[in-house]
C-alpha cells in the first residue's frame, strides 16, 4: 500500500472534498483524485462515492479510516520526531577517554553538557588505550597526542604542559659538566629504560631511576607530594600544588601535550557529535587544559 496515498485518503476524507483537500495540501485535485484511484485500485474496493455535491465515504472507506487512524497518526509524530532529531541534539553519546581525564575533568564537562543539552544522554568509558569507535559503537574520543588516523577528524581542544616535580625537601641533583643526571623517580608503565627526560629546551636532562612505578598520575603524584622521588606531570595536576608549595618544579619538558577531540566523519555529522565538539573547545578558550 502506497502511504502518500493513504495520507491523500485521510486528508480527502477529513477536508470533505478535493478541493478543500487541494487547498489544505497545495497539491492539485487532479493529483489527489489520482491518488485515491490508485488506492482503491490496490485495495480492490470503492472508498469514496464521487457525487455531485459532496462526497459520500463507502462502509469499506470508513473501516479503513479506523482501522488506520492511529498508525498513520504514529507515523506522523515519528517523521517529526525524525526531523527534530536531525537538527537538535538528543539521544545517547558514547564518549571514550583517557583515564586521567575521566577522573579530574569529564564529570563536570558532562553535567555542563547536559545543562545546555538535556536531551543528551551521556555514557563514558574510561580506558588508557585506542577504542575503536565504529566497532564499539563510540560516538567520540578524547584522546592525547593521537597518531594520525585517516579514519577520524577532530579538533584540539586544550594543551598542556609536562612539568619535572618533586616535594620541596627532595634535592635536586647539582649539573655535572652539562651530563645527563641520575634522579631517584616516580614512573608510568610506560617508562623505558635509559630514558631521558629533557628539560627547559634540552638547556638539562635528567636520567630516571625508577624507585616506584603506578599506572594512575595521579597515584604518581601523591608519591611524589610524600617525597618518593622525582616525576614528569602534567602541569594541569599539579599547578595547585605548585601554588601552595607543596610541590616545586624543576623544569619544563621540551614537548607539549595536545588534546584532542575525535570522531568518525564531518560528513552527515549529528547534532549531539557537532554539539559537544563545539562545546568541549569552548571550555578551554585560552587553550590550556585545567583540571
Amino acid at each position: 500500500m502506497d502511504l502518500n496515498a493513504l495520507t491523500d485518503f485521510h486528508l480527502i476524507a477529513a477536508s470533505g472534498g478535493f478541493g478543500a483537500a487541494s487547498r489544505a495540501s497545495g497539491r492539485s485535485k487532479a493529483t489527489l483524485s489520482r491518488r485515491l484511484a490508485d488506492l482503491e485500485e490496490t485495495l480492490g474496493v470503492r472508498l469514496i462515492e464521487r457525487g455531485n455535491r459532496r462526497l459520500e465515504i463507502t462502509e469499506a472507506g470508513k473501516l479503513l479510516l479506523a482501522r488506520t487512524a492511529g498508525a498513520m497518526r504514529e507515523i506522523s509524530e515519528a517523521v517529526v520526531m525524525t526531523q527534530e532529531g536531525a537538527t537538535r541534539p538528543r539521544g545517547c553519546l558514547r564518549i571514550a577517554a583517557p583515564l586521567l581525564f575521566s577522573q579530574v575533568a569529564l564529570g563536570q564537562l558532562t553535567a555542563r553538557f547536559r545543562t545546555r543539552y538535556p536531551d543528551v544522554r551521556i555514557e563514558s568509558v574510561a580506558e588508557d588505550r585506542l577504542s575503536n569507535l565504529v566497532e564499539e559503537h563510540f560516538d567520540v574520543a578524547i584522546r592525547i597526542n593521537p597518531p594520525p588516523d585517516s579514519a577520524l577528524v577532530g579538533r584540539c581542544f586544550a594543551r598542556d604542559k609536562l612539568m619535572l616535580v618533586a616535594a620541596p625537601g627532595f634535592e635536586m641533583p647539582l649539573s655535572d659538566g652539562g651530563r645527563p643526571l641520575p634522579v631517584a623517580a616516580v614512573v608510568m608503565p610506560t617508562h623505558r629504560e635509559g630514558e631521558i627526560w629533557s628539560l627547559d629546551n634540552g638547556r638539562r636532562c635528567v636520567v630516571p631511576q625508577p624507585v616506584a612505578q603506578f599506572s594512575s598520575l595521579l597515584a604518581v603524584r601523591d608519591a611524589v607530594t610524600a617525597g618518593a622521588g622525582a616525576a614528569m606531570l602534567p602541569q594541569s595536576i599539579v599547578s595547585n600544588l605548585l601554588e601552595k608549595g607543596a610541590l616545586i618544579a624543576w623544569g619544563e619538558a621540551n614537548e607539549t601535550t595536545e588534546l584532542w577531540v575525535l570522531h568518525t566523519s564531518r560528513r552527515l555529522q549529528s547534532p549531539k557529535v557537532s554539539a559537544f565538539v563545539a562545546f568541549i573547545c569552548e571550555q578551554y578558550p585560552g587553550g590550556w587544559f585545567t583540571a
